[in-house]
């Protein structure tokens, strides 16, 4: 078990320091405005030159600085929550690879070297979504390392068209290659990509599924590793996919995945589910306000959301492990009493996620909201924006009641503990960030600041949108939302909306039923039928029924035999003559 520590604490103190030198670098490359492409040669052979790239300027370096700074602090955080797990070490290392599969992709202005962070990801997301390794558990991890494979084929299509460009450094063409065919082949096959990895639809039903993984996994994946690597794929990519048709399709899919999550939440009565969700609608704003062209905002919005999510995720982590591991909203209740630090935590992070002034998400989901009231779109992606935002509060209000203001629902008789203090200790570092990351980031990003000209209603319509959800969340925590589906008679449309519009179902049953159905008749009839007959078990009847013949022979009397050796030696003679 000591081993277990030291490897928690080796890996906590190196990610931590690496991520302060980032921090360090990321400022002295912003004030100088340097960008470093360096190449490492890693074998010559006669022409053949096999080559590491990699790309160090101020976007790669802050993004490599939260993914460590958050990893970091997750690792130490997995301490204490995986306290009881045998194998720590090997929980750790997974976690490690995880990280370094996302650093390596950060770094990589080569598709090749991109695949490797890519798949790695996929292939270690797979590993720690089975860790506890029940039925559940497989099925997610089947369910999110196929989808994630569609995502790898692209990618892999993607590094065969570059082949006419003799090399795989695509940060060299994005620019003045950007109108030529094959450029255009591989940005579509890269939004491609990227919608599988952001879980968009049709490919958003892996994410929910994903919350097999323990909570520390899934802080780590819904903050800055996994999911988030589709949206820096298209934010460095972004030059080439500009003035595509293909992106403006995105727009529609990301809108719809915003609009789709904010509506499932609402239905969810599984905690990390929610959380799920939540961050799935995140993904669709920062997807959205990509494809109107905006990357440097959906970067913005894609660090401020990595701060909050984690801490997230570690609060509802130790509400689990109070409630005896069950993750069901309605048992529980009253949890400020027994954990206020946890829970200040918790109400920090959600109000950050609805957008409250100056805290991280405010900076950025503000801009976002203002930068569409001033584009010139139509009014249905700006009912989407809006609804989705109202959404977006109206689940986290009912989460907070839920958890929080309503009566505690489990035991009648209970003994709660308190928290425990390395865990505190790891959300107090993202409760800090989670309040300065807006404003500090918005200083850092942006060499100017935006001043958006808007009519007062058009300004003050993200309070209001804010405030009606708020009030929605509070009215239907108080009744049964089951209730009101009565009322309403809508029971189809409910199961419709708790289900992400049937794309779990679509996605697994609508795709596999009739290929099985189709893999099992044939194997009735080829494998267990025909080719049985013709092959396996046809030689054995007919070598059998040969040997029943024989034995009959052998084993008759000598007058049988007499007269066998009789037929052979006039079938002989006839044969000489």
């Amino acid at each position: 078990m000591l081993k277990n520590y030291s490897i928690c604490f080796i890996s906590y103190i190196f990610l931590f320091s690496y991520s302060i030198l980032n921090f360090i670098m990321m400022f002295y490359f912003i004030i100088n405005d340097l960008v470093y492409f360096l190449e490492w040669e890693i074998v010559t052979l006669n022409s053949v030159n096999v080559v590491m790239t990699i790309l160090l300027d101020w976007m790669s370096l802050l993004f490599m600085m939260f993914v460590c700074m958050i990893s970091s602090v997750v690792i130490y955080y997995s301490k204490s929550y995986m306290s009881s797990e045998m194998n720590l070490n090997r929980f750790i290392i997974l976690v490690l690879l995880f990280v370094f599969s996302m650093i390596l992709l950060i770094i990589s202005p080569n598709l090749i070297s991109i695949l490797l962070g890519w798949d790695g990801l996929g292939l270690v997301s797979y590993c720690l979504v089975i860790y506890y390794q029940n039925l559940k558990s497989f099925n997610a991890g089947m369910l999110t390392v196929m989808t994630n494979r569609i995502g790898d084929v692209f990618i892999l299509m993607s590094i065969s068209w570059m082949l006419n460009y003799g090399s795989w450094n695509y940060i060299f063409y994005l620019e003045f290659m950007k109108n030529d065919f094959s450029m255009k082949i591989i940005g579509s096959m890269v939004i491609l990509a990227a919608m599988t990895k952001s879980a968009q639809i049709p490919f958003s039903s892996w994410l929910p599924a994903a919350m097999a993984a323990p909570t520390p996994v899934s802080a780590l994946v819904h903050s800055s590793t996994l999911v988030t690597a589709g949206v820096y794929l298209l934010i460095r990519f972004n030059l080439l996919l500009v003035d595509m048709l293909f992106l403006k399709f995105l727009l529609l899919l990301s809108i719809l995945t915003m609009f789709m999550a904010g509506v499932s939440a609402n239905y969810e009565f599984d905690l990390k589910k929610i959380i799920a969700l939540s961050t799935l609608s995140q993904l669709g704003l920062m997807m959205s306000i990509l494809s109107m062209g905006f990357p440097n905002l959906a970067f913005f919005h894609l660090l401020t959301h990595a701060m909050f999510k984690a801490m997230l995720f570690m609060c509802a982590g130790v509400i689990i492990h109070m409630m005896n591991d069950i993750q069901d909203i309605r048992y529980m209740g009253g949890v400020t009493i027994f954990i206020p630090i946890t829970s200040l935590c918790l109400n920090v992070s959600n109000m950050a996620l609805c957008g409250i002034p100056f805290l991280a998400g405010f900076y950025s989901k503000d801009l976002i909201l203002e930068m569409v009231s001033f584009s010139n779109l139509n009014w249905l992606v700006f009912f989407f924006y809006y609804v989705s935002t109202g959404l977006t509060v109206y689940y986290t209000f009912r989460l907070i009641m839920y958890t929080m203001i309503m009566d505690y629902n489990l035991f009648s008789i209970y003994n709660l503990y308190d928290e425990d203090y390395t865990m505190i200790k790891s959300m107090l570092v993202l409760l800090f960030m989670s309040i300065i990351s807006g404003s500090f980031l918005s200083w850092v990003i942006f060499s100017f600041p935006y001043m958006i000209y808007l009519p007062f209603n058009m300004k003050m319509m993200v309070i209001y949108v804010t405030f009606l959800g708020g009030l929605l969340g509070y009215l239907i925590s108080n009744m049964n939302i089951y209730s009101v589906n009565k009322f309403f008679m809508t029971y189809n449309l409910s199961s419709f909306l708790c289900l992400m519009w049937f794309m779990p179902n679509l996605s697994t049953y609508g795709v596999t039923y009739n290929f099985l159905n189709l893999g099992q008749n044939l194997m009735k009839s080829i494998d267990l039928g025909w080719s049985e007959m013709y092959s396996g078990q046809g030689m054995s009847n007919i070598l059998k029924n040969y040997s029943i013949f024989y034995n009959i022979f052998q084993m008759n009397n000598l007058k049988i035999y007499l007269f066998s050796f009789v037929l052979w030696m006039l079938l002989m003679l006839i044969m000489i003559l």
